[in-house]
């Protein structure tokens, strides 16, 4: 009788008379690639549209990406707001990305409507001297991104170090030393977190909240700009350039103008200071809304919610012990323009945005107040 070996056989089958299925190699999942990663040259939509890029230069918003201030990628294009958003002095260097085909909708006292898809660039350049324009003169600190998603506004932060910006999410103190109007001036300049972004950008309504631009305004962008070595004006421009829809005749448009245009109305100059910078909070969906103050530039500002003999809650009055928010021709009994030279966190006004005093600021508005009529209120 013949017997095989062990293993021998017909080595193609089983014991079942089954040919074995041969082993085979585990699939490794593989990660997409990011859409951060971009080569075109251009602005990269598709991250914008869906991711929060460690860095800024992954988005392709500027030509030079090192140089966040000029010569913006097309689409982008450069805007300037009529009156000053204060930063401890800071430079802004604004700009606008409008989706192709798309454009701005015209707002005769609220922020423009924007489509999905908008970005909204805004840079900041800390001087060494105040009275020296140019960014040769300043260093750039950080970068804020409003992008308008699918399912809303929301923001972004980075932080410029050694030429590169770097996304940030808990905020930055950065040092800084200036001369303003002859006087060394060091502070810890604040770059904001998402969440303290939030804090000036939120509106509250139907029982929720969402972020939306603050300066772009009609008011605040009813200015003549430099274009193409030609004075215009910018919101005329604009619908020229099919940018922005349903701009009315200018005449209809309200306007304010730089604080220190002495040549312009001073209650328009110190109303526009004051929607900037204060309205954003100072109203019924912001985040002072439980104050009762309202300094929206279309408040009349005769009236006791823009200020007039009304006494704030939840503030003691300062070291002055002072009652009302506007005494009108009093302004160094008024705790508006007191708040805006007081520097403590709790205290201070903006409480967000500003280390230093606004000199030329606290100015404007005391000029201001000191020029209302005293028979506006009876503060007693």
């Amino acid at each position: 009788m013949l017997v095989t070996a062990c293993g021998g056989g017909d080595s193609q089958s089983n014991d079942n008379g089954q040919t074995p299925t041969p082993p085979t190699t585990p699939t490794v999942p593989t990660t997409p690639a990011s859409l951060c990663v971009n080569t075109t040259g251009q602005v990269n939509w598709p991250a914008l549209m869906a991711e929060d890029c460690p860095e800024l230069s992954q988005y392709g918003l500027f030509i030079d990406p090192a140089t966040p201030t000029a010569q913006p990628q097309a689409p982008g294009f450069g805007y300037q707001l009529a009156t000053q958003l204060f930063s401890n002095y800071a430079s802004k260097y604004r700009f606008i990305y409008l989706p192709a085909g798309s454009s701005m909708q015209y707002q005769a006292q609220e922020a423009f409507e924007f489509p999905t898809g908008t970005v909204l660039v805004k840079t900041f350049a800390l001087p060494q001297d105040t009275a020296i324009t140019g960014i040769a003169n300043e260093t750039i600190i950080e970068t804020r991104l409003l992008i308008k998603r699918s399912q809303g506004w929301t923001s972004l932060v980075y932080q410029w170090q050694q030429g590169e910006a770097k996304l940030l999410t808990a905020g930055a103190s950065v040092h800084h030393t200036l001369i303003n109007q002859g006087q060394n001036q060091s502070f810890d300049y604040s770059i904001p977190s998402r969440a303290e972004c939030k804090i000036c950008h939120q509106i509250n309504q139907d029982n929720s909240s969402q972020i939306i631009p603050i300066g772009l305004k009609a008011h605040l962008l009813n200015r003549d700009i430099i274009d193409q070595g030609q004075s215009i004006n910018q919101l005329s421009l604009w619908a020229k350039q099919g940018k922005l829809e349903q701009l009315p005749e200018l005449s209809q448009v309200a306007k304010t103008y730089t604080i220190d245009n002495r040549q312009a109305d001073l209650t328009s100059r110190a109303k526009g200071y004051l929607d900037v910078n204060c309205a954003h909070c100072h109203s019924a969906k912001g985040y002072a809304s439980i104050s009762g103050l309202r300094l929206g530039f279309y408040i009349d500002h005769t009236s006791y919610q823009y200020g007039i003999c009304k006494q704030p809650p939840g503030w003691d009055g300062g070291a002055k012990g002072l009652d009302y928010d506007i005494v009108p021709g009093n302004a160094d009994h008024s705790i508006l323009l007191y708040r805006q030279t007081l520097s403590e966190p709790k205290d201070r006004m903006p409480p967000i945005g500003r280390n230093l005093e606004h000199q030329e600021g606290v100015e404007l508005i005391r000029q201001w107040i000191d020029s209302l009529a005293p028979s506006l209120g009876n503060c007693t």
